[in-house]
């Protein structure tokens, strides 16, 4: 019999990647393997929906098991592997922590990635959390209603998240950054100054380029954070959200090239040319078109998830589809919801899109004449109309852009038909 295909990870790539080879005619056995004693679950919401109690727990499945069930998909809860054997021709074994042996004829890893810790005195004390997993939205949603004072550490997307449900249940948030703005690595300047706006006038006392010192104890748990100036911000409850790394041991145990991730090719196929790695484990080469020769990304984004697990099941069904597309993400934090279409890097001009009676504010990013990017608060049109055109390959003029009064999606157009800026 055949051993079929393991994947390590319910993640949402596992997840897309077991469907998408149902849906291409995968008949071999199919194996999602989870290390959380949890049916695959959806994550975005832990930090905002759910943490608020506006969804259920059911809400957050991606599958019921009637499907599971009737697409022949073994799923696998509560198994940690810790040891591959893998063989030349891709095939091998994989070895739980509980003793239980996995075969497969071929291996996905979706093994996303894990929060990156605080190495600071305090940091063990009871209140000290962090958000990345369904335990930890649990245990964080536990001790909310005991708290009043809560300290976010890391203005990043998660932190901001947290923050802004937190103090719309009604606690008193203070947020930490390191960086002189606000989701630096994700948005451009005006970007930031606006989140940072917003959120300080909802009532989030934000401390921008604010080093760390330590956590402070009250008794037997937490009580405060230490800041570099010495002051002491009170917590009954201190959330670390400071970035992530992708988890590449696994990979590296079987001789995998890995880099920031998981090294792979454009068909998700790692360096083995038979293993596929997908999700946020993944380092691949930048998907948009026109990127610079040999630039590589790794994305963390649900959008991403979809797209490459997509190509990797071409991969495995013997179809070699390249992934090049434009990748978008989304946050929404309280009153905003944020949406990015393109990546803004490289870019030398920006076009500031607003409507403040409404609360719409977009950022366009161009590079000379072509548009790239853009950051669209509460202005899904906008949003549209530029993912649109860059999957086209359609312009968006920077001159007929400035007018917010009329729709992106009406000046767009063919590239042929641009006027070069002097």
């Amino acid at each position: 019999m055949s051993d079929g295909l393991l994947i390590i990870g319910s993640s949402q790539a596992g997840v897309a990647l077991a469907t998408s080879l149902r849906a291409l005619g995968y008949d071999e056995p199919v194996t999602l393997l989870g290390d959380e004693n949890h049916r695959p679950y959806q994550r975005p919401a832990l930090s905002k929906e759910w943490l608020q109690g506006e969804i259920t727990n059911e809400s957050l499945m991606f599958r019921t098991q009637d499907y599971w069930d009737e697409h022949d998909i073994q799923v696998v809860r509560n198994e940690r592997i810790v040891r591959i054997d893998k063989r030349d021709n891709g095939s091998g074994v994989a070895h739980s922590m509980s003793g239980t042996d996995f075969g497969f004829d071929r291996l996905a890893l979706a093994v996303g990635a894990r929060p990156r810790r605080l190495l600071l005195e305090g940091v063990d004390l009871p209140g000290v959390l962090y958000l990345r997993n369904a335990d930890d939205a649990l245990e964080l949603k536990a001790r909310v209603p005991d708290v009043q004072d809560v300290v976010v550490i890391g203005g990043g997307f998660i932190g901001i998240e947290a923050a802004a449900s937190l103090h719309k249940m009604g606690r008193t948030v203070t947020l930490v950054e390191a960086a002189p703005r606000l989701v630096a690595r994700a948005v451009g300047e005006q970007t930031s100054a606006y989140l940072l706006e917003h959120h300080r006038a909802s009532g989030i006392d934000i401390v921008l380029d604010a080093s760390v010192r330590r956590i402070v104890a009250n008794g037997d748990r937490v009580g405060g954070v230490e800041l570099g100036d010495g002051r002491v911000v009170p917590a009954d409850l201190v959330l670390v959200g400071v970035g992530v790394i992708p988890n590449t041991e696994l990979a590296e145990s079987i001789s995998l090239e890995c880099d920031n991730g998981v090294r792979v090719d454009e068909s998700a196929l790692a360096s083995d040319g038979v293993t596929v790695a997908v999700g946020d484990c993944a380092n691949l080469p930048n998907p948009v078109p026109g990127a610079p020769e040999g630039d590589r990304v790794r994305f963390e984004s649900v959008n991403n998830a979809i797209e490459q697990a997509k190509v990797a099941a071409y991969a495995i069904m013997g179809r070699r589809e390249e992934y090049a597309g434009i990748p978008w993400f989304w946050s929404n934090q309280g009153a905003i919801k944020l949406q990015i279409a393109g990546l803004s890097t490289g870019h030398d001009r920006t076009l500031v899109r607003e409507d403040p009676e409404r609360g719409k504010h977009s950022v366009l990013y161009y590079r000379g004449d072509r548009i790239i990017a853009a950051d669209c608060i509460n202005h899904p049109l906008d949003f549209m109309a530029v993912r649109s055109a860059l999957g086209k390959g359609q312009a968006i003029p920077f001159d007929a852009a400035g007018d917010p009064t009329v729709p992106l999606k009406s000046v767009t157009t063919d590239p042929a038909d641009l006027v070069p800026a002097d």
